[in-house]
């Protein structure tokens, strides 16, 4: 007869983590679970490309379990799920570490280093840390197909990535602009929006803003503005480095503005300033105050503390159209039509929220100030000027630094962050255009301020709004088709698509798709000089032929380059329909976008496996998961592409994964020295308590804070118990040598313990079921883990234990092994999607022994299905009343520290409904037995006896009543015992708040009671426990002879007797046990096989403690 195998003695997981490892490899089994199964019955899944240039870190573990165990679920529910690995391998994070490890900058690309050494270095790097990532997936048991990846810069990726963008073409939705976009001058390109609302990009930072002042020309003021002296109009700005490239300042046409008289409070001169009238008060704060009279201003000395001020007039922003200005900052002048700059202007965008009401406008920096100057007549020019090549340029180079002609701030970076490390200069580019403008008199105001400012993804530096030449799709043109598309998906959670996915996409900008880098996916479009025409390449094909046919008109030599990377497609000259050369568009792509080609690029879609796409055998996508920073990322790209290019959604259901924090929830760092290693963590705890830790602990899409004490206690409690459970079974089905050959016993001839807790597991088997088809895995774990230690290892095994080392090889003892056999299998497939080691070694210990199935593996095992006919809900309830009567009594002699061992006299049970009494009565032995209590009686009407008061729960309810939260808390304070009972009964309560519902539950009310003289009470949801604590001299006695037999019986196994040995017992006579000796004597002995039992001398005898007060010697004797 087959063993059950027993060779651990104690739970060690990284120890089963390498049995079920090599088990796996050997016998192939992820591959099995795949090609075991149709083609036709497929569940597709995205695995979203990784960067191996950077190592792995914990929140991949997470990511990672997430991904496997929805994968793993359907393969045991029959899908066929092909999991093809990806490596991600362009894109600035692999061209950012070979600068630093070079010690160049990109501008280096090409002098230093050429592309092609440069480009090469980039592929050497991209496999940085391949094997460590190799390493991990294996170690944490994610499967997924390692040696057959797509990797992004190979050729057919870049074809079909090619054949993508050809496709948008056809459709005119790629074109090229001039606008002002975000830039990164750390990395030198181009941003799309996407990239700059990635998590973190925007951060708060301090900088130096200036409210400057604009001295107006007199002879452009409006009559009602003449004869006043030199008039300034004020703007605010918290870029000041922009101020030198101002040539227009816009007014809100509507708003009205104020002309005020003061003081510069710099240099003490008068001055007349317009702004907003809604904002004097504001910008006037402080070192200001108000005056009614010429007369209060004049007596203005320089020394005062305060300066005042004086509203003179008021007017709307459409007076002030026209007026032209000094330019603020002369360094230079527009290349273009300098006579219609620094003037005002008219915006409808010009608000009165902050600054000054007037908008600082430099066209060259600003989306909206370009827009406005554009549409101003005459048109307002930027200020750009020619270079040493007549090229039109900003004042500003595209590494962030001022023109080396401008004076004093010439060469100088526009922001701190820019310099090399320690090379930063005390004094920013914007704190010296604040002193000069200070000491001109043409700052009104300069301080400090704190605001929400863009940074680089990846370079984590400050972006600047830069013009720029690129290319774009046009995706604004999609956006109600991809509004309607992202209807249809499940969004795990969904508010994550609704809100945040839902109102990016109500917001949508065009693509900006160029990237000014080298190592990337080449944009496939050649132009000829004049740009008059183009081309766009679809295909490796497409391009020889354009190759050959340049060749053939132009008289070159030319064939297609084997890698399609820069420099060599750079190299490829094709020749215009017109018969004119064409060069390829420098730029490359959007990394993105090729992560976001992946379901067809994988594939080499449409140059091979047509159908895979076609007919919808790999596409769309039924399942991806990814970090919630991919919701922007990743999400959209693929969400993009697929509606315009397919017209469908590329994945139906998306789990939206949240951070991995430390254990006080804060963002880990090397820097802080929070980093968990995930190497060590699994190594120490094994992969499966780290997995059903990190997904039993909080929903995926929720910030988890990890802590490794966390994981020690699923380790503990989870997987112990059920080790330890396991243990037990295979301890005496060795025994007795149990091989489930008998005929399965029907469950009618069973106890009712075997039918409650088989009842108990097809219901645990249709729920888990659910939780997971619901894209719901914590609470698929949570239920596991409840069924595991509070049902089947703390009260059936613990009920049923006699059952199985007591008595014959019986019937009896024979449907108590075959109802626990049943109950660990089916906990095997039920936790084998997130605790893969674990269950496989729980499942092949017990199909081993028995051979009841034909699979190898639990993986490749169908999940249980759920036998109806086995749940019997009436039964379920009546044990579960059990079971929380008995954990309320028990929690109450906790509380009040009255042992189990001394008995009490009554229970008191609030009737629930009709059925109730007749219920607990049938367990009631059970539960009397269990709480050593003397009876249950039943009260119908608890008004009088318990009076339950309701308490507002202000840490859940904060969230969900907000501003309503005082009228909230003094309505549920004011909550009667009927509104109490209904919470209780149903966990829901409505409450109505100035005509808004709010559904809550018991966990946002807590329920406390009056106290009553002589009985505690308890409650769990629906059912409250009166315990009746009063002590009589006769339960005390009865209660210390419980004490006796206990010790007694110790004493008899230290000592190594026979269960059949009969014994003398002689006690050290002391005041708390004679009446215990003399009340229940007969009782003692019968215990323990007591012939006799006397008080008195007990020398010779073991000294135990009878309670925290008293120890005694006690004498046992064999007879």
């Amino acid at each position: 007869m087959a063993k059950y195998n027993d060779d651990l003695k104690q739970l060690n997981l990284p120890e089963i983590d390498r049995i079920i490892r090599q088990f796996w490899e050997e016998n192939d089994i992820f591959n099995k679970s795949v090609q075991q199964k149709s083609v036709d019955n497929s569940f597709v899944f995205y695995e979203g490309p990784p960067s191996a240039n950077g190592k792995p870190g914990i929140h991949h573990v997470m990511g990672r379990a997430v991904k496997d165990l929805f994968c793993r679920y359907q393969t045991m529910k029959g899908k066929r799920v092909e999991r093809k690995g990806g490596w991600d391998t362009h894109g600035l994070p692999i061209e950012l570490s070979v600068e630093k490890e070079l010690g160049i900058t990109k501008e280096d690309i090409g002098t230093k280093i050429s592309v092609d050494e440069y480009n090469a270095k980039c592929r050497e790097t991209v496999m940085q840390y391949k094997d460590q990532w190799d390493d991990i997936t294996r170690r944490m048991g994610y499967w997924v197909d390692l040696d057959h990846p797509y990797v992004t810069f190979e050729n057919e990726y870049i074809e079909s990535v090619w054949w993508l963008l050809g496709q948008l073409y056809q459709k005119n939705l790629l074109y090229k602009g001039y606008t002002i976009q975000p830039y990164s001058p750390a990395a030198g390109t181009g941003l799309s929006s996407h990239e700059l609302n990635q998590p973190g990009c925007y951060r708060d930072v301090t900088d130096t803003t200036v409210v400057a002042q604009f001295k107006t020309l007199p002879e452009t003021l409006p009559d009602f503005l003449q004869g006043l002296g030199d008039i300034h109009i004020l703007a605010w700005t918290t870029t000041p480095w922009t101020l030198p490239s101002n040539t227009a300042l816009t007014v809100g046409p509507k708003i009205t503005y104020a002309l005020v008289k003061t003081f510069n409070q710099y240099t003490f001169e008068p001055v007349n300033v317009i702004l907003a009238k809604p904002l004097v008060e504001k910008q006037f704060a402080g070192k200001f105050f108000a005056v009614e009279s010429e007369e209060q201003l004049a007596s203005f000395q320089s020394s005062d503390k305060k300066i005042p001020y004086l509203i003179v007039k008021d007017f709307i922003g459409s007076d002030l159209v026209g007026i032209r200005y000094e330019q603020l900052l002369p360094y230079a002048l527009p290349y273009q039509n300098p006579e219609n700059a620094f003037r005002v202007i008219a915006g409808n965008f010009v608000t009165t929220e902050d600054g000054t009401g007037v908008v600082h406008t430099a066209p060259t920096f600003g989306a909206d100030d370009a827009k406005v100057a554009k549409e101003a007549s005459p048109e307002v020019p930027p200020l750009l000027v020619l270079d040493e090549n007549g090229n039109a340029v900003p004042l500003v180079d595209l590494q962030g630094k001022f023109r080396a002609d401008l004076a004093e701030i010439g060469g100088k970076y526009v922001k701190n962050e820019y310099y090399a490390d320690g090379e930063a200069p005390e004094r920013s580019v914007d704190v010296e255009i604040a002193i000069k403008l200070k000491e001109e008199n043409k700052a009104f105001k300069v301080e400090k301020y704190v605001h929400n400012y863009p940074h680089c993804w990846r370079t984590d530096k400050p972006v600047l709004y830069y013009p720029l030449d690129s290319w774009f799709i046009r995706s604004t043109a999609m956006k109600d088709k991809m509004i309607e598309l992202n209807k249809t998906i499940n969004w795990k959670p969904a508010h994550t698509g609704e809100k945040r996915f839902g109102n990016w996409l109500e917001n949508l900008n065009d693509w900006n798709l160029s990237r000014s880098r080298y190592w990337g996916i080449p944009l496939p479009i050649w132009r000829t000089d004049d740009a008059s025409e183009e081309k766009c390449i679809t295909s490796i094909e497409d391009l020889g032929k354009e190759i050959a046919l340049a060749n053939q008109k132009l008289g070159l030599n030319q064939s297609v380059p084997k890698d399609l990377h820069r420099p060599y497609i750079d190299e490829v000259i094709l020749v215009s329909n017109s018969g004119v050369a064409m060069k390829r568009e420098l730029d490359l792509i959007d990394v993105w976008f090729d992560s976001g080609a992946m379901p067809y690029a994988q594939w080499h879609y449409p140059m091979q496996n047509r159908d895979f796409i076609d007919k919808g055998v790999t596409f769309p996508a039924d399942f991806i998961a990814e970090g919630v920073d991919q919701t922007r990322g990743w999400f959209f790209t693929l969400h993009a592409i697929a509606s315009m290019v397919f017209g469908k959604v590329a994945y139906k259901n998306v789990v939206s994964n949240g951070l991995v924090l430390d254990k006080n929830g804060v963002k880990m760092s090397k820097r802080l020295g929070n980093v968990i290693d995930p190497f060590e963590t699994i190594a120490e705890y094994g992969a499966d308590a780290t997995r059903w830790y990190m997904i039993s602990n909080a929903q995926p899409w929720d910030n988890l804070k990890f802590d490794l004490e966390g994981i020690d206690e699923v380790r503990r409690k989870f997987f112990g118990t059920l080790f330890n459970t396991y243990s037990f079974f295979a301890l005496y089905a060795n025994i007795d040598g149990f091989s489930y050959s008998e005929n399965k016993i029907p469950l009618a001839e069973r106890q009712e313990i075997d039918r409650w807790i088989i009842s108990l597991l097809n219901s645990l088997v249709q729920e888990v079921d659910a939780e997971y088809s619901d894209y719901e895995p914590t609470n698929a774990t949570r239920k596991i883990m409840t069924f595991v230690d509070e049902h089947l290892s703390n009260w059936y095994v613990r009920l049923c234990r006699r059952r199985f080392w007591k008595g014959e090889y019986s019937q009896d003892k024979i449907a108590a092994y075959q109802t626990l056999y049943e109950c660990l299998s089916t906990i095997s497939k039920l936790m084998a999607p997130v605790g893969p080691m674990f269950s496989d070694w729980l499942y092949k210990n017990l199909n081993d022994a028995t051979g009841l199935e034909a699979r190898e593996s639990v993986h490749l095992a169908d999940f249980p299905q759920a036998d109806s006919s086995a749940i019997d809900k009436t039964l379920e309830q009546r044990m579960d009343y059990a079971q929380r009567i008995s954990s309320l009594v028990l929690s109450i002699r906790k509380k009040e520290g009255l042992r189990v061992r001394q008995p009490l006299t009554n229970i008191l049970l609030p009737v629930l409904d009709p059925s109730f009494i007749s219920q607990v009565d049938a367990v009631k032995e059970l539960i009397l037995s269990e709480v050593n209590v003397k009876e249950i009686e039943y009260i119908t009407d608890t008004e009088g006896f318990i009076n339950k008061k309701a308490k507002a729960n202000f840490k859940t309810l904060g969230k969900i009543l907000g501003k309503h939260m005082k009228a909230g808390q003094a309505m549920i304070a004011a909550f009667d015992q009927k509104a109490i009972s209904e919470l209780e009964k149903t966990n829901a309560y409505t409450l109505e708040i100035e005509g808004e519902k709010f559904v809550l539950s018991t966990e946002d009310i807590e329920i406390s009671f009056d106290e009553i003289p002589g009985w505690q009470v308890a409650v769990d949801k629906d059912i409250t426990v009166a315990l009746d604590i009063s002590l009589t001299d006769d339960l005390i006695a009865e209660g210390f002879a419980r004490e006796l037999v206990n010790r007694i019986q110790n004493i008899r196994k230290t000592s190594d007797f026979n269960v059949t040995d009969k014994i003398t017992i002689a006690i050290k006579d002391h005041d708390i046990i004679r009446s215990a000796v003399a009340q229940f004597g007969e009782y003692i002995k019968a215990e323990v096989l007591g012939v006799s039992i006397e008080l008195g001398n007990a020398e010779g005898g073991e000294l135990v403690e009878i309670n925290e007060d008293v120890s005694l010697k006690i004498l046992v004797t064999k007879v």
